[in-house]
């Protein structure tokens, strides 16, 4: 019985997934012209919503590994299913906002609208490589206190952020940039490679209570708030550096048996 407890978590987060990939196809995303003539884009609030069922899909793919580890009900069951909910919450959804957004990118142009979908199908990559870097997750048993490549939450939530930093950024710049196609592509290209590469990235799991050996992992909770503070929602790539970062510079590649439930932020 104490399996289904982590496991409802576990299938709370695709919930949360499938609700997002069906706000973000709705209708209504699009490139509307200011009397001057500028351009500007009308991106409906649902579309920020699904990004805000991202972000909750990640809390819940956080609580379901401390549930488990709470009730000590890990299982190969969980672990597939928590690899398979992760896929849509932080791979499909994701995907589909790169296609909008890059649609977005094209219908600002002349003739935008009569591009070909090939244009448009890099963004499918990302989920691609999503499912590969699950994949290996599930069969390497060396990940339990370092990862081998981006993790798949951390990737998700990146791309989620985009609709909320156009939503709220008071910066021209910054809202051209998030709908720029070469941008776009290679955010999907750099991304997915972080994903798909080996990478020794750091794990946000202590070991135990000392300060030295979690001093790097304090450190960027700290600087992750700092920037929440005052760049809102543009500190979720800013910080997503600063992990990539902070990890190449402590981070190694960890090899103790990792002891795995439905979750482990892959």
């Amino acid at each position: 019985m104490k399996h289904y407890i982590p496991n409802l978590f576990t299938l709370l987060n695709l919930f949360f997934g499938c609700i997002a990939v069906i706000l973000i196809l709705q209708n209504g995303i699009a490139v509307l012209y200011n009397p001057d003539g500028s351009q500007y884009i009308s991106m409906p609030e649902r579309v920020g919503m699904a990004s805000l069922f991202i972000g909750l899909a990640g809390l819940v793919d956080f609580f379901d590994g401390l549930v488990a580890r709470l009730f000590k009900a890990t299982s190969p069951l969980g672990k597939q299913l928590d690899s398979l909910a992760d896929l849509v919450s932080f791979g499909v959804a994701p995907g589909m906002i790169l296609y909008q957004l890059l649609r977005l990118s094209f219908a600002s142009q002349e003739d935008g609208l009569d591009v070909s979908v090939g244009w448009l199908l890099p963004a499918l990559l990302f989920p691609c490589c999503t499912a590969y870097r699950l994949a290996r997750f599930n069969i390497d048993e060396s990940q339990a206190y370092g990862f081998k490549g981006m993790p798949a939450p951390a990737a998700g939530l990146l791309i989620a952020s985009l609709p909320l930093i156009s939503w709220y950024t008071t910066s021209p710049t910054v809202a051209a940039l998030i709908v720029n196609k070469w941008v776009l592509y290679g955010l999907i290209v750099v991304v997915g490679w972080l994903m798909v590469s080996k990478l020794p990235l750091m794990a946000l799991k202590f070991k135990d209570y000392g300060l030295r050996n979690n001093l790097p992992k304090l450190a960027l909770l700290v600087l992750a708030l700092l920037a929440a503070v005052f760049l809102r929602w543009l500190a979720v790539p800013v910080v997503f550096v600063i992990y990539i970062i902070v990890s190449l510079v402590v981070a190694q590649p960890q090899r103790e048996p990792q002891v795995r439930g439905p979750k482990a932020n892959h």
